[in-house]
């Protein structure tokens, strides 16, 4: 287990289970990275800038004298969205990806089982050594794109729940006199 800390056994280690895959596990990867460079610049948002963008809403609230009309109405209306805009970014894109993962480990499946039915047309046999290759390629594709789903659908549920309760906390201050 320890050798897996050394970076050249960890990417010869990645580039076996790579080929194990085969091509749709190379693509569940890129989405991977992806779909997590996007959950990580939201965590980043939600610990550091979030506090930011309320305050922003309620500096330019607090600037206005009128609240009354229905242009102030506007205004509020207007920081209010620009708020939930800024909390929910990416939000959409991420849960695009959750969505996808599954479909292309289920291609992954697609792919692996052709392999098993071509080495059994062109040997003639349904020897299972020769098949191995063709099933962890159907398998281990879905797999991880339900892992790769499901790590991405944790977080997507969290922002969107952040996201409410921040459009709400900037509702409740910008109040109308």
């Amino acid at each position: 287990m320890l050798q897996y800390l050394n970076p050249s056994s960890a990417y010869e280690a990645l580039l076996e289970f790579l080929a194990a895959g085969g091509n749709v596990l190379v693509v569940i990867m890129f989405v991977a990275f992806f779909m997590w460079a996007l959950i990580i610049e939201r965590i980043i948002f939600w610990t550091t800038a979030k506090d930011g963008v309320i305050k922003r809403a309620k500096r330019a609230w607090a600037a206005r004298t009128d609240h009354k009309s229905w242009y102030a109405h506007a205004i509020r209306d207007r920081l209010i969205s620009e708020a939930k805009q800024e909390t929910e970014r990416f939000n959409g894109i991420i849960r695009a990806l959750v969505a996808v993962t599954p479909l292309l480990g289920l291609l992954g499946t697609v792919t692996g089982m052709v392999e098993v039915f071509d080495i059994m047309a062109v040997t003639g046999s349904s020897n299972a050594r020769l098949m191995a290759g063709g099933i962890s390629k159907a398998t281990i594709p879905t797999m991880a794109g339900l892992v790769v789903s499901l790590s991405g659908l944790i977080f997507i549920n969290a922002f969107e729940r952040f996201a409410k309760k921040a459009e709400h906390e900037v509702s409740d201050e910008l109040l109308i006199e």
